[in-house]
């Protein structure tokens, strides 16, 4: 329950844009500029390829993605053997970094490492790292809350094009609402990267247990999706989203349910109370029709 806690500590931190200084990467800094980012990593790299997909997937950009892509990273703290550096609307949003990571990242922290999962983690660093992989990424906060840390960059592999490819444009067929969660289960496994069950704390008196399946495709992008059940049922579903990809999973949602049936600043509804968008923290909705129509009248005034 304490690496819940401190994950839930993550997602919650403030979703603004900020300078943030990278660790082992002297003079960069998170949310940058494209060719700042460029002129420095030309200097240390042995090489450094620009790629920037003609449709733009990444949900932490609104108009335009760019990934610089980097071999051989002379650090000095050590040599580096690949990183990705991921750019939306001109700013730096992500990292991800390969070969002699523990070396490099965890021998120069003077901090001390939480743990989840499978990754060391330095909040205030922004840095996670899989020692079993020797992979590290560093986040913005806008990434650490769509938990891009499980997320592996396609322009890392042979083929980056990769990145281009078009996914599912819809809610997931699998996350089938009000059905028992041995029905689901299989499905969840098969869509998702890996899953997580957690037991929950009671104090959500309609669920009883939620499974965290990471990797699952939705617009395109593989995220995080939070399935909660209770007695047994799947009841709600969270789809994580970046604020950048607002517009894009709107049109997305207009075009599977049609016109929202309801619109205030932070929420808008759609299918008779069963899907939501919300706006102030960037997630998709998705409720059993009984949970939506008393979401309708105890949470919206409706």
């Amino acid at each position: 329950m304490k690496k819940i806690k401190f994950l839930l500590a993550l997602v919650l931190l403030p979703l603004g844009i900020c300078a943030q200084e990278i660790p082992v990467f002297d003079d960069l800094q998170l949310n940058d500029s494209v060719s700042g980012c460029k002129k420095i990593l030309e200097g240390i790299a042995a090489s450094v390829e620009m790629i920037t997909p003609e449709t733009v997937r990444f949900p932490l950009a609104e108009h335009r993605e760019d990934h610089l892509v980097c071999k051989q990273l002379n650090t000095s703290y050590g040599m580096l053997e690949s990183a990705v550096f991921t750019f939306g609307d001109n700013r730096l949003k992500y990292v991800e970094i390969r070969g002699n990571v523990e070396e490099v990242f965890m021998s120069s922290r003077k901090d001390t490492a939480s743990y989840y999962m499978d990754y060391a983690v330095y909040p205030d660093a922004g840095l996670f790292v899989n020692t079993k992989e020797e992979v590290a990424w560093i986040l913005t906060p806008e990434a650490i809350h769509l938990n891009l840390f499980t997320w592996n960059n396609p322009c890392l592999k042979d083929s980056p094009q990769e990145i281009e490819e078009v996914g599912n444009t819809g809610i997931p067929e699998f996350l089938t609402m009000g059905a028992p969660y041995e029905d689901l289960r299989s499905g969840m496994e098969a869509h998702s990267d890996f899953t997580v069950r957690e037991e929950l704390d009671g104090s959500d008196p309609n669920a009883q247990f939620q499974v965290n399946c990471f990797g699952v495709d939705y617009l395109g992008f593989p995220r995080k999706v939070e399935a909660r059940f209770g007695d047994n049922k799947l009841n709600v579903v969270w789809i994580l989203t970046g604020k950048q990809e607002e517009e894009r999973v709107r049109k997305a949602l207009q075009e599977q349910f049609g016109d929202p049936v309801y619109v205030s600043e932070a929420w808008e509804i759609y299918n008779n109370w069963q899907v939501g968008l919300r706006k102030d923290k960037p997630e998709v909705l998705l409720m059993e029709q009984e949970i939506g129509l008393a979401y309708k009248k105890s949470y919206f005034g409706q």
